[in-house]
């Protein structure tokens, strides 16, 4: 008979006495506190009531939630609409917590109503059912609202490009086929004379600049087309988009390092000599700035989305589970199988398959990890585990401001080869090959 094993109980997993849950909605919440039933000791008792989406309203209830000692309010995730609630009942120093709609779901079965939603909410706060999703700081939080802004605006600009690629077809104009990027400054230049009424493929294949003026002959043909006047005032309108984008992607940039400066030091690492050093945001963003394929930019994006402070993550392993980068276990008797990593944070996931796309490109351990994965499991999923990898540095460079990034290099796995295993397993295939082998020293 096997030993029992000890589980022990995660920090959300605690018997509440004193609780309450809103079921959010946009215009009104419905509100739901479970205290102990003073006219039946040992038995519980709910109250249930409607309050108003407004400043106001919201305050008057997180008086009202203090006076009865309210020790864990919990919020439903619904679309936007949490934010009010969760930031003012914070704000008046209640332990709020947010939860994944979908791991609040009712028991099938019973009716579905606002005010059951609300008592069942409740019922699993005071039991500790509840896992909290993660919520970062009022600092970060303002980081993050830029960062995803910006990336808005880079998603909308290319979109605007693409928009500007197909009016050029439309006008028989192939220049997207000899340059590789609409958005260079020849290429622009050219867009830019097509406007103001040049039709002469020689003088606009003139306007190449660099590398591209070797290609003017080819420049010739792509710019001979049918570019008329409509297509030149919607060109005119896609390009004073892009540079509106352009200039507000720049302001929003600029916005991103003053919020980063002002956001209070991290904390203070012994150095060995006696004295402590202060490491800040910035310093953070050089240390991620190491790892192949995170550039400055993604740093930022990286710090607003997950913060700087890892104690909510107790490891590498959470953090991965949370960005949903580490598939789900699902094992039944002798079965083990993986299931899907899931959607996750989706500005965090798509800089982190970025970068790896970025990593596996380069000479280093990320590289080699996702040649030696793509061969056997395809290109989606060693995107995935280099981007996983990259997390996982970056927990650990976060967790310890003294750390720094040090490649293990592309060679880590075959300089720490068994030797002997693998000479055996060459010789046990050559051998079912009907070959017979002896060995030889080397010269």
């Amino acid at each position: 008979m096997n030993e029992p094993e000890e589980i022990p109980d995660a920090d959300h997993e605690q018997l509440i006495e004193r609780v309450a849950a809103i079921d959010v909605a946009k215009e009104f919440g419905k509100v739901c506190v479970r205290l102990p039933n003073p006219a039946r000791p040992g038995r519980r008792i709910s109250r249930v009531w409607d309050t108003a989406a407004t400043t106001n309203a919201v305050l008057v209830l997180a008086c009202r939630l203090i006076e009865l000692d309210v020790q864990k309010v919990t919020l439903e995730s619904t679309s936007d609409y949490w934010r009010i609630w969760f930031y003012l009942l914070e704000s008046q120093g209640l332990d709020v917590q947010l939860v994944n709609a979908r791991d609040v779901k009712n028991v099938p079965g019973r009716p579905k109503t606002d005010k059951l939603d609300a008592v069942w909410l409740a019922t699993l706060t005071e039991k500790g059912l509840l896992r909290p999703s993660f919520v970062p700081p009022a600092p970060i939080r303002v980081l993050r609202d830029y960062t995803r802004m910006r990336t808005d605006f880079v998603r909308e600009t290319t979109r605007h490009w693409q928009r500007l690629e197909k009016l050029l077809e439309d006008a028989l104009i192939k220049v997207s086929v000899v340059a590789s990027r609409l958005d260079t400054l020849s290429t622009r230049d050219m867009i830019e004379a097509l406007i103001r009424d040049e039709r002469d493929p020689h003088v606009l294949a003139e306007l190449a600049r660099g590398r591209m003026r070797s290609k003017r002959a080819a420049l010739v043909e792509a710019l001979t087309g049918r570019f008329d006047d409509h297509h030149a005032e919607l060109a005119r309108m896609l390009l004073d988009q892009i540079d509106a984008l352009n200039r507000q992607i720049d302001t929003l940039t600029t916005r991103i390092d003053a919020v980063i400066a002002a956001i209070p030091i991290a904390g203070s690492t012994d150095t060995g000599h006696g004295h402590t050093t202060s490491h800040s945001q910035a310093t953070a963003i050089e240390r991620l700035d190491e790892i192949p394929g995170i550039s400055p930019l993604g740093a930022q994006v990286i710090l607003a989305e997950i913060g700087l402070d890892m104690a909510r993550f107790p490891t590498a392993r959470h953090l991965t589970s949370w960005a949903r980068l580490t598939p789900r276990t699902i094992q039944s008797g002798a079965t083990h199988r993986a299931g899907k990593t899931g959607k996750g944070n989706p500005y965090l996931k798509g800089l982190l398959g970025e970068a790896a796309a970025a990593a596996a490109k380069t000479n280093t351990f990320l590289g080699e990890r996702y040649r030696r994965i793509v061969k056997r499991r395809g290109k989606l999923k060693a995107l995935v585990a280099v981007a996983r990898s990259i997390l996982t540095i970056v927990w650990h460079l976060l967790a310890d401001p003294t750390k720094r990034f040090e490649d293990l290099g592309a060679d880590y796995h075959t300089t720490r080869i068994d030797k002997g295993r693998k000479i055996r397993n060459l010789v046990r295939q050559l051998e079912v090959l009907g070959q017979t082998v002896t060995f030889q020293p080397a010269a």
